[in-house]
């Protein structure tokens, strides 16, 4: 397993509208699993926009998650991703929710386990490339 420093971390910022909530009036346990879905989604595109065509296609194996806090209309959230591991076809993403009226306190925790696959065509089970592993830490900055 290559564990990563947390290198390439990549953010958004969200406010929380009236349909991002649930019959509590706070936002839906689901909705942060589409805004982790939709960051990984992100970040991805950021690391490859230069890369054409872009190599392979992930899918989600496993989510882990962990709610705190709750989150509110109006409330501003921001949202904070980063690949933790790779090891052969799986990476680890660590997907972080604050709220910025809670002096920015970790609310939700996402850990995923994605799976890497060639393409979507065959959806044959790849190990990570290391050109793929790169784009999330570059080699110059790997712990020795």
């Amino acid at each position: 397993m290559k564990f990563l420093k947390i290198m390439n971390e990549f953010t958004q910022k969200i406010k929380v509208t009236k349909d991002h909530l649930d019959e509590l009036d706070h936002v839906n346990n689901v909705q942060y699993l589409y805004w982790a879905q939709e960051i990984a989604k992100s970040h991805w595109s950021y690391l490859t926009e230069k890369i054409n065509p872009v190599p392979g296609v992930w899918v989600v194996r496993h989510h882990d998650v962990l709610y705190k806090l709750g989150a509110y209309l109006c409330d501003e959230i921001i949202i904070s991703t980063y690949i933790k591991s790779v090891k052969g076809p799986i990476s680890e993403r660590v997907v972080n929710f604050y709220n910025s009226k809670n002096n920015n306190k970790v609310i939700v925790k996402i850990i995923s386990k994605w799976c890497y696959l060639s393409d979507a065509k065959n959806r044959k089970i790849t190990a990570i490339p290391e050109f793929i592993s790169n784009l999330f830490d570059p080699p110059d900055s790997k712990i020795k």
